[in-house]
């Protein structure tokens, strides 16, 4: 029984995992064609929704192109840290309480590990791993500026994004995800509830926009901005390898949504759920819910901002990374410190 609980878990996140993404795919091609006043993909299938089964069709098919000079087994080996890490990460987060089946309680994450928080620290910067290599082993300098580019960023907005948290691990005194969790459970004033969006705003804000420099997502999309790199890190990629890099970028959204709901968000917090009378299997599965919905909300914010916002330059990105975002993070940890001790 220990060993199946824990697979059942990752298959079962696994499928989740994948089946989102790519209609994740398929809902930016929509959203951004409601902004452009385009009508989006609606061929393939009722309203367009076979469009991502044909598109990972084509993906298969097409060939498999590698540079002559390029190191070919870093070259395929790149997108694979790439998804390995963006899959990886969602291990330690809890998407549900516990549920009750079969005569037993399960607690509904894959691994319930005491450092969750620098769990998620270490998978999200070894990230870069995958970007930057593959930008050394094309053999192409556009490719290497995107990857120069993506290990620059990560160092810049890493350390953001580590010290913006740590007001969380403050007021919760936990490294332990679900236990950052339970503790957004009580009310403000009886009515709003403790969410940490609601006790560190500054950090939150800190910690979205780090986030969003962490994913390669636009503004900060200069690894592969293509009308400076071609397609920067993946110029050279074709075929299954650049589906597995696109796979990454969309799994990498979902997780860093997921991370944002659960230590901002509330996590599967239901507010007032207790006044209802439901049953703890119904409470179990509508906490389930929740989280799903808060993070497909976070997923869409995810998507209006790559199509509302324009790219910043480099020395802009660099900019707010040393210049706005780090000060912001150290100014959140002293007034954190401050309203502790008052």
């Amino acid at each position: 029984m220990n060993i199946i609980e824990p697979l059942i878990k990752i298959a079962l996140v696994l499928l989740i995992n994948l089946t989102t993404v790519a209609y994740l795919v398929y809902a930016e091609r929509r959203v951004s064609a409601f902004i452009q006043n385009r009508v989006g993909p609606n061929r393939v299938g009722p309203m367009g929704l076979l469009q991502p089964v044909a598109d990972i069709v084509k993906l298969f098919f097409k060939e498999d192109i590698v540079p002559t000079a390029a190191n070919k087994f870093v070259h395929s080996l790149a997108p694979l840290i790439s998804l390995i890490v963006a899959l990886s990460t969602f291990a330690v987060i809890p998407f549900g309480n516990t549920i009750h089946l079969f005569g037993h309680d399960f607690k509904l994450m894959i691994a319930d590990v005491n450092v969750g928080l620098l769990y998620l620290l270490a998978l999200s910067s070894l990230g870069v791993y995958g970007i930057t290599l593959s930008g050394w082993s094309s053999n192409n300098k556009y490719s290497l500026l995107g990857g120069l580019r993506s290990s620059a960023q990560m160092i810049s907005y890493e350390l953001s994004m580590g010290l913006s948290i740590i007001g969380v691990l403050m007021i919760s005194s936990s490294l332990q995800l679900d236990k950052i969790v339970v503790h957004q459970g009580n009310y403000l004033m009886g009515f709003i509830p403790k969410w940490n969006i609601f006790l560190q705003p500054l950090g939150c804000i800190t910690f979205v926009v780090a986030y969003f420099a962490e994913t390669n997502r636009l503004p900060f999309d200069l690894p592969e901005a293509e009308p400076e790199l071609v397609g920067g890190y993946h110029t050279e990629y074709s075929g299954m390898k650049f589906g597995l890099f696109f796979l990454a970028e969309y799994a990498n959204m979902i997780t860093a949504s997921a991370v944002i709901t659960t230590l901002y968000l509330g996590g599967w917090q239901f507010p007032f759920i207790e006044n209802f009378g439901f049953s703890p299997l119904a409470v179990s599965l509508l906490q389930v819910a929740a989280f799903g919905v808060k993070i497909a909300l976070v997923l869409l914010f995810f998507i209006i901002v790559r199509w509302t916002i324009p790219r910043f330059r480099y020395d802009q990105l660099m900019n707010i990374g040393w210049k706005v975002m780090l000060p912001l993070a150290i100014l959140n940890i002293i007034i954190t410190g401050f309203f502790i001790l008052l």
